[in-house]
């Protein structure tokens, strides 16, 4: 059995003149918790329904637990759970109606068990007979995922799954998600949220179609060659438009009242920032470059495909 439950090279997808998505190679590793990342139009969401066949790539190729990408679409679509950026259940129906008409699609047997094991392990069971309508995002969020573990899929495709999600239900989300990794399920996950990336065993960055690196967090931060300084205090703020016009900054990135300044040549962006250590009101410490610093630089390297 492959290590990888997605294998592709080079999926493309074009729209009229514009290619939405170019050239895409990924490789996602059984039971591993994949961060997909990248800013709104970024070819994310066509990526991910080309790897779960509700999309067929225009070049490229591959497979998705084992399954051609191009050729066996369907089985596909049988063998994975993708939850959609949108609640995509009937809000007429309550939690309970919403599960069984899902696993009728299926044409599972032992429906009420399974319906039954759903709502227990996503905490749905005293709300079972509730509208989906009247659920808050949080609770939608956990409908969603119950319908997408109904038929005990190997592969999870989550596309932007916390967006609008309270913090406190997005943490019961995440710890939901590590479990089923625990369990060898594999989950590829696209997210806006810098901490939730941080809690991905790996991660990939895509930006005007194209994937610009993969990798670990720290793996990432690595290659990226950035050095950064962290100046807080009431005083920082105003320093800013100065920093990013020296040659030895490549970014700055505001924090609340703190500046993230990073650089690629340490030994130039020291000397550069040396004079301005002596401001007063402001605390200079060289800290770990954030990969939100890392995906701002490379996306701001990117060449953009609007046609």
């Amino acid at each position: 059995m492959s290590a990888f439950v997605i294998d592709v090279v080079g999926l493309t997808k074009r729209y009229g003149d514009k290619t939405v998505v170019n050239q895409l190679d990924m490789q996602v590793q059984r039971g591993e918790i994949y961060g997909f990342l990248g800013p709104n139009g970024s070819g994310k969401t066509t990526s991910i329904r080309m790897m779960c066949g509700l999309l067929t790539p225009d070049a490229g190729s591959g497979h998705t637990l084992g399954f051609d990408v191009v050729k066996e679409a369907a089985a596909i679509k049988r063998e994975v759970g993708y939850m959609t950026q949108r609640f995509g259940l009937y809000d007429d129906l309550t939690i309970r109606e919403n599960l069984d008409f899902i696993a009728r699609i299926y044409g599972m047997i032992q429906r009420r068990e399974r319906v039954d094991a759903a709502l227990d392990r996503l905490g749905l069971t005293a709300r079972q007979k509730q509208l989906a309508g009247s659920l808050s995002g949080g609770w939608k969020q956990r409908l969603a995922l119950a319908g997408c573990l109904l038929h005990q899929p190997q592969l999870l495709l989550l596309d932007e799954p916390t967006a609008g999600v309270d913090p406190s239900a997005r943490r019961d989300f995440w710890d939901e998600i590590h479990a089923l990794a625990h369990e060898g399920i594999t989950v590829l996950v696209s997210t806006h949220y810098m901490d939730e990336a941080e809690r991905c065993h790996r991660l990939g960055y895509i930006a005007y179609g194209r994937l610009l690196a993969c990798g670990t967090p720290e793996e990432l931060t690595a290659r990226s060659g950035f050095t950064t300084w962290t100046a807080s205090g009431s005083g920082a703020s105003a320093l800013a438009a100065e920093l990013e016009a020296l040659s030895a900054v490549a970014l700055v990135t505001r924090f609340g009242n703190a500046l993230h300044v990073s650089g690629q040549d340490a030994t130039a962006l020291d000397n550069a920032l040396a004079p301005y250590r002596a401001v007063s009101g402001v605390a200079w410490e060289k800290t770990r470059p954030a990969l939100e610093d890392i995906f701002i630089s490379l996306m701001r390297q990117a060449a953009d495909n609007y046609p």
